[in-house]
C-alpha cells in the first residue's frame, strides 16, 4: 500500500500535464496561421500623403523640420497636393491619406504642420490664416536635402494645398483615410458636418484617424464611418488578447483600422494572417506601419519589405508607392 501512493501521485501529474499540453496545443492549433497557409494576394498599399519626401529619422523629434532633411529627391511631388495623391494611386496605391485642419475662415485645409514656416514661404500657424491666403503659399518651399545649398522643389508647389473636399471630388470611389491633426473637438464637428453631406455609399470609402477628441467628434455624429485612435486601438487590442483566444472579435474591434508595427502584432492570437482574417470579417483593417510606429515611418525602400509577415495580406503604410508597389506583389 505504501507503494501505490506515489504511484497514485505520479499518474496524476503526468494526467495533468496532459491535460495541460492538450490544452496548449489546441490554443497554439486553433490560432495558428502557419495551419492555414498564407494569406491570399497581395498586400493593400496606403500611400502615406501620395508621394511624400523621405527624410532619416535619427534624431527626429515633435518640433523637428523634417523638410530640411530630405534624402535627395527621387521625385518631385510635395505632399498632400493633389497631385501627388494622383501620382500614388496611378502606381499602384489601394488608398491614400492626407491631413486636414481648419483655418482661420472654417475651410478644411489639407496641410500637415501646425506652422508655416518648414515646409512653405509663409509665417505663422495655419488656424490663423485663411484659405485664400494658404493657396498663395508655395507648398515646396522649405525642402531640401543639402542643408540649404539648393532647395529643388522651391516654385514646383505654388497654390496647390487643396481643401478637404476637393481631394474627395478628385478621387471618386477611391478609398481615403483623413488624418485629423489638430485633437480639437471643432474639427472633428467640421469634417463631420462635410462627411454629412456625402452620399452613404461614399462614406464607405473614407475613413477618419488621429487625436481621441476630434474622432470622437466625428463618431458621435457619423457611427457608419470608419474611424480610429489611439483610445479606440487600445480599447479593441485590450478586449482581443482577453478572448481573441476563442476566435472572438469584440464590439471594440468593429468597423475600425488598426496601425500596428510588427513587434506588436506578434503578440496577438492568430498573428498575422489569420488575425488579419478576422479583423476583415468585422469590417476593420490592419495596416502594418514601419520601425516602432513613430513618425509615420514606412515601407519605403525594396529591404524594408524584409521585416513584412510571410504572405501579410493586409495593408502596408508607404511614403513611395512608386518603390514598393512594383515589389508588393510577390509578398
Amino acid at each position: 500500500m505504501r507503494e501505490a501512493k506515489p504511484r497514485r501521485w505520479v499518474r496524476r501529474l503526468w494526467l495533468t500535464l496532459a491535460v495541460a499540453l492538450l490544452v496548449v496545443a489546441g490554443l497554439w492549433a486553433g490560432n495558428s496561421s502557419a495551419l492555414r497557409g498564407g494569406g491570399e494576394g497581395r498586400p493593400s498599399l496606403l500611400a502615406h500623403r501620395g508621394l511624400a519626401q523621405t527624410f532619416p529619422l535619427d534624431g527626429v523629434g515633435n518640433d523637428t523640420c523634417t523638410a530640411t532633411r530630405i534624402h535627395p529627391p527621387g521625385h518631385t511631388y510635395v505632399e498632400n497636393t493633389i497631385v501627388s495623391m494622383r501620382a500614388a494611386f496611378d502606381v499602384g496605391a489601394d488608398m491614400v491619406e492626407f491631413d486636414v485642419q481648419l483655418t482661420a475662415d472654417g475651410q478644411l485645409a489639407v496641410f500637415h504642420d501646425p506652422v508655416l514656416e518648414c515646409r512653405t514661404d509663409g509665417t505663422g500657424r495655419v488656424a490663423d490664416h485663411t484659405l485664400a491666403e494658404l493657396r498663395r503659399l508655395d507648398l515646396g518651399y522649405g525642402y531640401t536635402a543639402d542643408n540649404g545649398a539648393t532647395h529643388p522643389l522651391r516654385g514646383t508647389a505654388v497654390g496647390l494645398l487643396p481643401t478637404a473636399q476637393e481631394v474627395v471630388a478628385a478621387f471618386p470611389g477611391r478609398e481615403l483615410l483623413i488624418d485629423l491633426k489638430d485633437d480639437d473637438p471643432a474639427d472633428g464637428t467640421a469634417l463631420a458636418g462635410y462627411l454629412a453631406t456625402l452620399p452613404a455609399e461614399r462614406l464607405t470609402t473614407i475613413s477618419v484617424y488621429g487625436g481621441d477628441h476630434s474622432v470622437q467628434a466625428v463618431r458621435s455624429r457619423l457611427p457608419q464611418v470608419r474611424a480610429t485612435s489611439r483610445a479606440i486601438m487600445k480599447d479593441c487590442l485590450v478586449d482581443y488578447l482577453a478572448t481573441g483566444w476563442t476566435g472572438h472579435v469584440a464590439d471594440s474591434c468593429r468597423r475600425t483600422e488598426l496601425h500596428l508595427p510588427r513587434r506588436y502584432g506578434q503578440y496577438l492570437w492568430g498573428w498575422p494572417n489569420l488575425f488579419v482574417d478576422r479583423m476583415r470579417d468585422v469590417d476593420t483593417r490592419v495596416i502594418l506601419v514601419g520601425g516602432e510606429g513613430d513618425w509615420s515611418e514606412g515601407f519605403d525602400q525594396p529591404e524594408d519589405l524584409d521585416a513584412v509577415p510571410s504572405g501579410w495580406s493586409g495593408w502596408l503604410w508607404t511614403n513611395r508607392t512608386d518603390v514598393i508597389a512594383p515589389l508588393a506583389g510577390g509578398r
